[in-house]
């Protein structure tokens, strides 16, 4: 693993120079991937992993959307796409892929086919972390590993085929075998990591469920939402509101952010841009660092583990999700969003 300089802290990541796709290939050589879940993260991985020449199978419920998606992308009923207890079966490694709420009413069969040897892999830290209220405890013969691509299964396939990668983090819970560390870098750089590193199955989580509750989503929806119905209130158009609001940050700023930093989006706006950015910037993270505390404790404590799990296990829970969507889809600020989107030269 290669050490380098984040701000001042040391860390190590493995990056694709010191362990490449050819290693990866080599070390994963004798193994059968099988793809449990053909959701959100299952088809980048599954995809990226077979065209890098590794051997994966899915397994996937029949009848389904998802067992017809995987047909079409390739996976070949009884070659490559099994049911899911007959890819438990052939697979070496498990990569366990369905949702949180799934992966704890599949457990019981799951567990029953982790034999000695086999490895059991996980996207996210949240079935071992909050074991007290799932249930998923591997039994002791099996590797346990984790990787997290930072972003998700569509963003990880697209950029597969740009020819770029997303980062991920990585992480091994148990080491049975003693070929833990080799599989995790293995298969992270198989499914299209940029580098990984690091991390803990509890840390993973517990970043991940803050991010997602905060600036990846939750956050950057309440700041939308504020900020445009302060300038409709104060008579701007939908069209001039949704600009400043949302088409400005997403197609000129972030792509400058993610280019060379924040200091080298300020030095490419105006004077006017900056001087205002540098003055409320501080009273903007002053107002919402309280909230990221309480959003944090409660990641920390279970309570949005137990949240999540009583929520997403319920069986309506995909009818009372498709409202809650609806209405953000059907608001003025999306809707004047899809407008805009469409006005767009390469969209004319």
């Amino acid at each position: 693993m290669a050490k380098m300089n984040f701000g001042g802290v040391e860390e190590s990541v493995v990056t694709r120079d010191e362990f490449p796709l050819a290693k990866a290939q080599e070390t994963l050589k004798d193994e059968v991937i099988a793809v449990i879940g053909y959701g959100v993260q299952g088809p980048g991985q599954a995809l990226n992993l077979r065209d890098n020449g590794i051997n994966v199978i899915v397994g996937q419920r029949k009848p389904s959307k998802s067992y017809d998606k995987a047909i079409e992308d390739g996976f070949v009923p009884g070659e490559t796409l099994f049911s899911i207890e007959e890819a438990l079966e052939k697979g070496t490694i498990i990569m366990y892929l369905l949702s949180d709420a799934a992966q704890i009413e599949l457990w019981p069969t799951v567990k029953e086919k982790l034999t000695p040897g086999k490895a059991l892999y996980f996207s996210h830290g949240f079935g071992i972390t909050y074991n007290d209220q799932t249930n998923i405890i591997p039994p002791e013969g099996v590797d346990v590993i984790l990787v997290a691509p930072k972003g998700s299964g569509t963003s990880l396939r697209r950029f597969f085929l740009e020819g770029r990668g997303l980062n991920s983090s990585f992480a091994i819970h148990q080491d049975a075998t003693g070929k833990a560390r080799d599989r995790v870098v293995a298969l992270g750089i198989a499914v299209g990591s940029g580098y990984l590193f690091e991390t803990t199955f509890k840390r993973e989580v517990y970043s991940d469920l803050t991010g997602e509750r905060g600036s990846l989503m939750g956050a950057i929806q309440g700041l939308f939402e504020a900020q445009y119905n302060v300038l409709r209130k104060n008579g701007h158009s939908p069209s001039e509101a949704f600009n400043e609001t949302v088409e400005e940050l997403t197609q000129s700023l972030m792509p400058l952010v993610a280019e060379n930093g924040m200091d080298w989006m300020y030095a490419n706006c105006s004077t006017t841009a900056q001087r205002g950015a540098l003055d409320w910037k501080d009273k903007f993270r002053d107002a919402v660092a309280p909230v990221f505390e309480d959003l944090y404790a409660s990641v920390a404590s279970g309570k949005e583990a137990k949240l999540s799990i009583d929520s997403n296990s319920q069986p309506d829970y995909r009818e009372k999700l498709e409202v809650e969507l609806a209405e953000l889809h059907d608001s003025e600020l999306w809707q004047a969003g899809k407008q805009v989107r469409k006005l767009r030269p390469e969209n004319a």
